[in-house]
């Protein structure tokens, strides 16, 4: 036995965390609901492990155990590999390949070109692998442009499809899932009104990455949840003139089969993948960049808010650790955070802009606003409570 299994068997880990000494931890990827996602070294070279809290899936092992079969079987060119998993006393860790080429629209925005036609074979390989996983009974339920990620920086590394998060397996074909999950404006009218939900969901969202690309904006843009399911039930989707004038028909007709309210209508992946707009040749060369940089530029500032939702996350996760001698959340929130590849504003040295500082201080006043009108509310509650208490003791 080797001398960290027998440090491992005296401090009462499981057999697995041996090989947590073969990763050497770096920077936090990102933090959601169960733990947090980061970079790490490994005997194959550069990795992403996520560290799930144990007591977080109390009662839901199953989740933890369904997602590591699921990653296991996936082979697919344009999805992300399946490395390993361990365990600790109170983590698992999930080890997958990490793609290092950055986002799409991050990687679109460093060309001197971005046409429609090639906009048209970039979704062919999402959808390639939205089709492997559907043919494979998994509904990825998060698809969105910061899960497009490129394997590496070579300029023709592949693009591949990340974070299986609340991806979920489908026992049986008509299974249905009614948990809310997706990222809000990506979310398909079903998820939000939290019906049942299978496949179509990914169709839905594969619309409005599609239309979102081809313009840069969303198709659906409330910012309040009620009108946005309203926007999205009525599924009025408009091609401006000003942006959509030198787009193809084809186009149109590819985003127009996805965005359909009703699930039974929209586009399977197999039709989705037939359909003549992804062969390219009806695709114009109308340069897309200009909108898409416009995109990235209003994206950036809202990922200086989500920075602070994302240490906020990892701090409250710290605070849940059972293992101080053996910590894997970082002792800095912030800097993880901003640290992170995702919050980056594009200069690749991670630096916050003065716009994003100013968003993420609106923030944080906003939320501090939002507490005390919380607590003043209770407070009045409380007294009214109260009043009528003793207005029937009285009375009585």
């Amino acid at each position: 036995m080797s001398f960290t299994g027998l440090m491992s068997r005296l401090s009462g880990q499981p057999d697995s965390y041996d090989k947590k000494s073969k990763y050497r931890f770096g920077r936090t990827l990102g933090a959601g609901t169960y733990g947090i996602v980061r970079e790490a070294n490994g005997p194959t070279g550069k990795v992403a492990i996520k560290i799930i809290l144990k007591k977080n899936v109390k009662g839901n092992e199953k989740m933890v155990w369904d997602e590591l079969d699921m990653l296991q079987r996936l082979k697919h060119p344009h999805i992300v590999r399946f490395v390993d998993w361990f365990e600790s006393r109170d983590k698992y860790y999930i080890v997958t390949e990490l793609a290092t080429g950055g986002e799409l629209f991050d990687r679109i925005c460093e060309q001197g070109k971005f046409t429609e036609k090639d906009a048209s074979q970039t979704i062919k390989q999402v959808l390639g692998a939205v089709d492997y996983l559907h043919r494979n009974n998994v509904v990825h339920r998060d698809l969105k442009p910061e899960n497009l990620l490129y394997l590496s920086k070579e300029p023709d590394s592949d693009l591949v499809l990340a974070d299986f998060g609340i991806a979920k397996m489908l026992d049986t074909k008509d299974e249905v899932l009614t948990t809310m999950a997706g990222s809000f404006g990506y979310a398909a009218p079903e998820v939000m009104l939290k019906k049942g939900h299978g496949k179509p969901v990914d169709m839905w969202s594969m619309g409005v990455i599609t239309y979102t690309l081809l313009c840069g904006y969303s198709p659906f843009r409330s910012e309040n949840l009620q009108d946005l399911i309203d926007e999205c039930s009525n599924a009025s989707v408009v091609f401006h003139d000003r942006y959509w004038k030198d787009v193809s028909e084809d186009a149109k007709d590819f985003i127009l089969h996805l965005l359909q309210p009703d699930p039974d209508d929209r586009s399977t992946s197999q039709q989705a993948m037939e359909h003549t707009w992804l062969r390219g040749e009806s695709a114009t060369d109308h340069n897309l960049l200009p909108e898409i940089k416009a995109y990235m530029a209003k994206a950036r500032l809202k990922r200086g808010i989500e920075l602070v939702k994302l240490a906020n996350r990892i701090e409250a996760l710290k605070m849940q650790e059972d293992d101080p001698e053996n910590p894997d959340f970082p002792d800095d929130a912030v800097t993880a955070a901003r640290d992170s590849p995702k919050e980056t504003t594009g200069s690749g040295k991670g630096r916050l802009t003065k716009a994003m500082k100013g968003a993420i201080f609106r923030e944080v006043v906003m939320a501090k606003v939002r507490e005390m009108k919380e607590q003043e509310q209770t407070l009045k509650v409380k007294e009214e409570v109260e009043k009528e208490a003793k207005r029937k003791s009285f009375s009585g």
